[in-house]
């Protein structure tokens, strides 16, 4: 990159937020996905007002730029793949409000969305989002992603809880679009614009959040099935016969020796599969509901059920829900993570094509995921310098997402499209939709140069 660009942003931040040693710049090259592309620069701005400097003056060299969180994300959406300006929002690090009376959070996108969720809990409300990053990931991230999490079968995903954002636009200007109050619409719903557009239309740099009450009360129960198919199908029995669980997950048997020999928390590892089921509400509510998940997984075949009876209970089934991806990570080297979503009717078919999936193209794959809203995460687990293996990676990820489409379901549930999955696109859009998809880009990124080579500006 030129000196003179350079010096221009250390002018623009301050000379100890512009980095462009190369070891620096390959730190800033990848995210949770396994390639990975150095910068030009990296630069952390640390207001609003310097964002829009930043990409003012990449439009006037017509530099890429791309935003970037923590970078957990597992698609490729922060990886600069065309290079120029890496534009790390983490110092954007501040709760502004937490407003009980309205229900309303305001915050900026580079606050951690376990902190979040902590201080909105300590003011006595409650922000459903959990993904499974939520430790590191920060809201900027999550709104970029649209993510989810085990928790979005009852509570919906991230897009449900945005109420507005301030956005910088690809020219530089400053844009709030939405409001704090979700009865209050002036128009289209510009906001949604942006959740789940990576970065590709603008870069969110505040956030207004929903917030709502917490639940009085959970419970969490493990069903043991000697059968994946049977804990697939007690998914869709479950949702059909009217109890809709908080949580409800699933793992298959080499998930759960996986998590097992990572924590040492004694899951049942003979067990074809497991069912992670949470319920909340108040204390009446929960026994029954508790009652009719044990009724229902019993007549589709688990051959145990276990109650968590303590918060300590509680607390052990969750962290190995958590730690599924390191511990998987135990196995091979390079983790490919997918979210192929499904109809939850269409969960036992798309279990047993992915189960066929992996042994035709001879592949380790671990099954686990949200399956109360169909949010499958087929992981294969593998080693990216074995290059013939790596191609049958390739073959497998192709025909497990026309799987998923062909049975009704998507591309992504929660992790985006990116670069990894931006191949595919069109057979979700079809021609007409993607062609729209990318005039919209088009012209609100005249220049075309937020966050290149992700989604329709491939």
């Amino acid at each position: 990159m030129e000196q003179q660009i350079i010096t221009e942003l250390k002018r623009l931040v301050g000379s100890d937020y512009v980095m462009e040693q190369l070891e620096d710049r390959i730190c800033y090259s990848f995210d949770a996905t396994f390639r990975d592309f150095p910068p030009d620069v990296v630069v952390k701005p640390g207001n609003v007002e310097e964002i829009a400097a930043i990409v003012k003056l990449a439009g006037k060299y017509r530099l890429p730029v791309t935003a970037r969180g923590a970078a957990t994300g597992l698609s490729g959406g922060a990886v600069p793949v065309q290079g120029g300006i890496s534009l790390v929002l983490t110092r954007l690090n501040k709760i502004l409000a937490i407003d009980t009376a309205n229900r309303v959070a305001v915050v900026e996108t580079g606050v951690i969305a376990e902190d979040f969720v902590n201080a909105v809990s300590q003011a006595g409300l409650f922000y459903p989002p959990d993904p499974g990053s939520i430790k590191t990931a920060t809201i900027g991230g999550t709104i970029a992603e649209c993510a989810g999490g085990p928790r979005g079968v009852k509570y919906g995903i991230t897009r449900d809880y945005v109420l507005g954002l301030e956005v910088v636009l690809p020219d530089g200007r400053i844009v709030e679009v939405g409001n704090r109050f979700d009865s209050e619409m002036a128009g289209p719903d510009w906001g949604m614009l942006f959740v789940g557009s990576e970065g590709t239309l603008g870069i969110v740099t505040k956030a207004y959040l929903k917030l709502i009450d917490k639940p009085k009360a959970k419970q969490t129960l493990l069903a043991v099935f000697n059968s994946l198919d049977d804990a697939a199908r007690t998914v869709s029995e479950m949702i059909a016969s009217g109890t809709i669980p908080t949580t409800l997950e699933i793992m298959d048997n080499m998930t759960i020796r996986a998590v097992e020999d990572f924590l040492k928390v004694g899951l049942p590892v003979n067990a074809e599969a497991i069912l992670l089921i949470e319920v909340d509400g108040s204390a009446k509510a929960i026994a029954k509901q508790a009652e009719h998940v044990i009724k229902v997984c019993r007549q589709c075949g688990a051959t145990e059920m276990q109650v968590a009876s303590t918060p300590e209970d509680m607390d052990k089934l969750w962290r190995a829900r958590r730690a599924i991806s390191p511990a998987c990570g135990k196995i091979n080297p390079t983790k490919i993570s997918e979210d192929a979503t499904v109809p939850r009717s269409q969960i036992p078919a798309m279990v047993r094509r992915l189960r066929e999936i992996a042994q035709k193209y001879n592949l380790k794959m671990v099954i686990f995921g949200h399956a109360g809203d169909g949010n499958l995460h087929p992981n294969i687990l593998s080693n990216k310098h074995d290059h013939a293996e790596m191609e049958r990676v390739e073959q497998a990820v192709a025909e497990l997402f026309k799987e998923a489409l062909h049975l009704g379901g998507t591309l992504s549930g929660e992790h985006g499209i990116g670069y990894m999955k931006a191949p595919f696109l069109k057979w979700e859009t079809g021609e007409t939709g993607f062609a729209a998809g990318k005039k919209l880009k088009q012209v609100i990124d005249q220049q075309e140069l937020l966050n290149p080579g992700k989604l329709f500006n491939v």
